[in-house]
């Protein structure tokens, strides 16, 4: 069986978390587009087996929660008459959970907007840290139940719900209305009100959307296919806690956390996909043809 030699691997990757297309990358390397496309796939398994192995334990002070919005195939109000569109077709949140001193995920899911969507992340959230963490979402009302029925009373939690103005409705335009204040609420435990805050993860939104193709708006880079966005996050979080100094820290978050003592890179991640890939099929006895 061929096999794309480890340099080659590692250059995908790489502009894979920077932010390229898959085309453009398979014109920069010279590779089919479903070279690229199968990379991503045998990525994405790994880095998803790489977070749930080795980010556990946390010992965080201070958790941010929020979703980010983005879309499969079509957005939701189209996909009634979109051309054979897949299964997972539509709008697709990222829920993520943020320390917020060493900037590490902690956790994220990628679903729906319903209130299942967030007890998936307040459930692994739970399983993931090691103590008690003061907690701070925005005013979606999915979180209420989701945080209850994943820390009862063993957290500190409290909302910062925005203000907003009069929704703007001019033609062609697609930002939200001007924020115009923002009111923290208690809501389980003894919050620090100082402390209640999602800056920290409403940033890491902002880098998301910079660091991955699938995720600039007004253009036609958005994900086809469900598995294909799921693959591109998971390589996009390993990426971001393990092998990316952030300049703050000048380290990575992995290591600022503890969970790691070393700069990881992504020969580290290729090395997962060798250790995940199926054996090599024995090959049958050679049979002569007759002509």
């Amino acid at each position: 069986m061929n096999k794309l030699d480890h340099a080659k691997r590692r250059q995908i990757l790489a502009m894979l978390c920077e932010g390229s297309s898959m085309r453009s990358i398979s014109r920069v390397v010279d590779v089919s587009i479903n070279t690229v496309s199968k990379l991503l796939v045998e990525a994405g398994e790994a880095c998803l087996a790489i977070h749930d192995e080795n980010v556990r334990g946390v010992k965080a002070s201070r958790i941010q929660c929020d979703e980010i919005w983005s879309f499969c195939h079509a957005k939701q109000k189209n996909v009634a008459t979109a051309k054979a569109a897949p299964e997972g077709a539509g709008d697709v949140w990222t829920w993520t959970a943020i320390d917020a001193d060493t900037k590490l995920i902690v956790s994220y899911w990628v679903g729906d907007r319903s209130g299942e969507s967030a007890m998936v992340l307040m459930d692994d959230l739970r399983d993931r840290v090691a103590n008690r963490v003061q907690l701070t979402t925005d005013g979606h009302k999915a979180y209420l139940e989701a945080v209850e029925g994943a820390f009862g009373a063993d957290v500190d939690y409290a909302q910062l719900v925005k203000l907003y103005g009069p929704t703007i409705t001019a033609p062609g335009r697609y930002s939200p209305a001007e924020c115009i204040g923002a009111k923290k609420v208690r809501v389980e435990g003894n919050p620090d009100i100082d402390h209640v805050s999602t800056s920290y993860v409403e940033r890491q939104n902002l880098t998301m959307r910079m660091s991955m193709r699938r995720f600039t708006r007004l253009t036609d880079a958005f994900s086809k296919k469900l598995d294909n966005h799921i693959h591109a996050l998971a390589l996009y979080f390993v990426f971001y806690n393990f092998t990316r100094i952030h300049k703050t820290l000048r380290m990575s978050p992995a290591m600022a956390a503890g969970i790691t003592d070393r700069l990881w890179s992504l020969d580290d991640v290729i090395a997962k996909i060798d250790e995940m890939a199926p054996a090599p099929a024995k090959r049958g006895a050679y049979k002569k043809r007759n002509v």
